[in-house]
């Protein structure tokens, strides 16, 4: 008599959207692996009988990637190639009645704060004991590092607050135990992520934290990087910079979502800071900090923006030199303060205005890669590709920044370490050098 053998589930995580999604992901397949499961980040395998989609719903583009996915798997289940389809995250958090109603294929939608009853739904035990671990998805040797959760800001155009709640801090005492769990796992650099870096501390100390906590993690062997990004500019803890200038692992880089420069657009944007403060804030930022690296995020065509308030965007640009700048058009999303406004500029005029400014961060970028042409840096290794060892200076984060290219067959690089490098020739976003001892 022939005996049927059960096939053990397999489950893929699909991670949609920013960094925080993805610290989440590896904390769901770390709760997974501790409950017995196999369990695979963006398998490309057709092994896998259970696929979960960690969704984006952050702007219009996000949306229909997260929805495009979920019809994808949706698909593949109607045609019996997987057995369960789960669907977490952002999008499902905002929309998941709608989303319910028109692809029913998902056999559950999970809120952004319900991983317990999502492991509930696939008889798994959410255990308590491994807060704070998780299953990396990045090369060992660094790590995204969520401080905090939600946001309070009432920024007029963002939906996050929707999606992720009020701000919520984690304990600095378990934060720095899953810092000191990463770098036993041969972590090196952290890079701190959260909705809203600089108001860490209000919610669980009931005062602004974010130095207290550098001075921690910069404290933990092993740990040789740490980055921020995501810091709000509105009462920036000021403190922060002494702490960067006393701590050699503390990475000269602030990414700081300045959206706009025009008092119109601030005010208009609920920003909580004028053109005069935030041009003080960079001012003395870099007073503070010389050879710091400053990355900004733009928003152009929100309501109400005039050919004039982006002359202004323009201009400042033009004058700050960012070491680093991207821009988003856009996007008018519904339950948000913006959208009581009407969405007046044209979508063309939109996508012309970031492009303008992109040709123009592009030649700033330009000149200030050439201007390192001769320095050595460390550089830490991510990968093999193309012929290259590529790495990153203590100024680039992963996949948004600058790039460090040596020849493969130099002899001097181990992936996952550093070297110092040389840089010989440039490009826009590209560096090009030589291993020096």
């Amino acid at each position: 008599m022939k005996v049927r053998s059960l096939k053990k589930d397999k489950v893929n995580v699909i991670t949609l959207g920013c960094s925080k999604n993805l610290v989440d992901s590896e904390v769901l397949m770390g709760q997974l692996r501790a409950n017995e499961f196999d369990v695979a980040h963006e398998s490309d395998k057709d092994d896998s009988n259970i696929i979960i989609v960690n969704t984006c719903g952050f702007i219009d583009n996000a949306k229909q990637e997260s929805i495009d996915t979920i019809l994808r798997y949706a698909d593949a289940k109607e045609a019996g190639q997987i057995d369960k389809l789960y669907v977490t995250g952002c999008l499902s958090q905002r929309y998941k009645d709608s989303l319910e109603a028109e692809i029913p294929q998902v056999d559950a939608y999970f809120g952004t704060l319900e991983l317990p009853r999502l492991l509930k739904t696939l008889e798994a035990d959410y255990k308590h004991e491994l807060i704070g671990e998780r299953l990396l998805t990045t090369p060992s040797h660094y790590a995204y590092f969520k401080i905090a959760e939600g946001c309070n800001r009432p920024c007029s155009f963002c939906a996050i607050p929707l999606m992720r709640g009020k701000h919520v801090d984690r304990p600095i005492e378990d934060l720095v135990k899953e810092a000191k769990r990463l770098a036993g796992m041969g972590t090196k650099e952290l890079i701190l992520i959260a909705q809203d870096l600089t108001y860490y501390g209000l919610q669980q100390y009931g005062e602004r934290k974010l130095a207290d906590l550098l001075r921690n993690l910069s404290d933990v062997e092993g740990i040789e990087w740490i980055r921020m990004q995501y810091a709000y500019p509105s009462q920036f803890p000021m403190e922060v910079f002494d702490v960067m200038a006393e701590r050699d692992n503390i990475c000269k880089y602030l990414d700081m979502p300045l959206q706009h420069i025009s008092d119109n657009m601030l005010k208009t944007m609920r920003r909580g800071i004028s053109k005069r403060r935030t041009i003080e804030l960079v001012d003395s930022i870099r007073q503070r900090v010389p050879d710091i690296a400053l990355r900004t995020t733009l928003i152009a065509g929100h309501p109400g923006e005039t050919d004039q308030d982006f002359q202004e965007l323009y201009d400042w640009v033009e004058e700050t030199r960012f070491d680093r700048l991207g821009i988003f058009a856009y996007s008018h999303e519904d339950n948000t303060h913006s959208y009581t406004l009407e969405d007046n500029v044209p979508e063309e005029v939109k996508q012309e205005r970031a492009d303008a400014i992109m040709e123009l961060q592009q030649g700033i970028s330009v000149e200030l890669n050439e201007e390192k042409v001769g320095k050595t840096y460390k550089v830490l290794f991510d990968r093999k590709e193309s012929g290259y060892f590529v790495g990153r200076t203590q100024y680039d984060s992963p996949e948004v920044d600058n790039e460090v290219l040596v020849p493969a067959d130099s002899n001097y690089v181990r992936l996952g370490d550093f070297a110092n490098v040389k840089i010989t020739d440039s490009s826009d976003f590209d560096l090009y050098g030589e291993v020096v001892a």
